[in-house]
């Protein structure tokens, strides 16, 4: 078997977000793909995206929201940047190492003005589900150089 290629989604407060993605690519991927999320900051893991993945099965309720720097001499292949500050303020990694921007809207943000978890969960399940989208499309074998 081919060795699995290591995926960083690196966002703000690797609350959300990235904490979907990895979630997703663990159990969508996890024959090709050895995930991994952080952020630039820590802000604690997001109830609300625990809901709305395990809605479909999925359980992130044990992860913890984490920086790039708790992640050690991990080595990656690629780093996702899935906010866009996040894109700006991304660390620096070796030259190895692909990095791609694919930004998704911020639910907590969207959820706002929501006067229910319901309303809330509406906009952490579209996220969630542009998430999964972008992952499941994806080539196989993966490719990290086609990645966008």
């Amino acid at each position: 078997m081919a060795e699995r290629t290591s995926v960083l989604f690196l966002c703000t407060g690797n609350s959300c977000r990235s904490q979907m993605a990895e979630g997703l690519c663990r159990h969508l991927r996890s024959a090709d793909i050895n995930a991994f999320s952080a952020g630039i900051e820590k802000h604690g893991l997001n109830q609300l995206a625990v809901a709305a993945m395990r809605e479909i099965g999925i359980d992130i309720s044990g992860n913890c929201s984490k920086t790039v720097d708790e992640l050690g001499e991990q080595a990656f292949d690629l780093v996702i940047t899935v906010c866009g500050h996040a894109s700006e303020s991304c660390p620096v990694f070796p030259a190895a190492t692909h990095r791609v921007h694919k930004g998704f809207e911020d639910p907590p943000k969207l959820a706002q003005g929501a006067v229910s978890k319901e309303d809330a969960l509406v906009h952490y399940r579209r996220v969630r589900d542009e998430i999964k989208a972008y992952i499941e499309n994806w080539p196989v074998p993966f490719d990290k150089k086609i990645i966008t």
